[in-house]
């Protein structure tokens, strides 16, 4: 297993870990199983993960393919 250091909000820390630990889970399970939707290939076009399409909702002009190409570039 590789480790990753994150920078992230304070308070979305906090928050976070009280939902890991309601869940039954910890952060970095959550963490994982975030990024593992996100860079999971769709298995046809438009079948975006849950997490992304609740999220479409709050991008003004893009797709999922928008995001992938973003993410892919960004973490070269």
């Amino acid at each position: 297993m590789e480790k990753l250091t994150l920078s992230v909000d304070g308070q979305v820390v906090a928050r976070a870990k009280r939902y890991a630990k309601a869940q039954g889970t910890s952060v970095s399970a959550l963490v994982e199983k975030m990024l593992d939707l996100v860079a999971r290939p769709a298995r046809r076009d438009g079948d975006a993960p849950p997490i992304l399409t609740r999220a479409r909702g709050s991008l003004k002009r893009g797709s999922v393919r928008d995001y992938r190409r973003y993410l892919e570039h960004k973490y070269r």
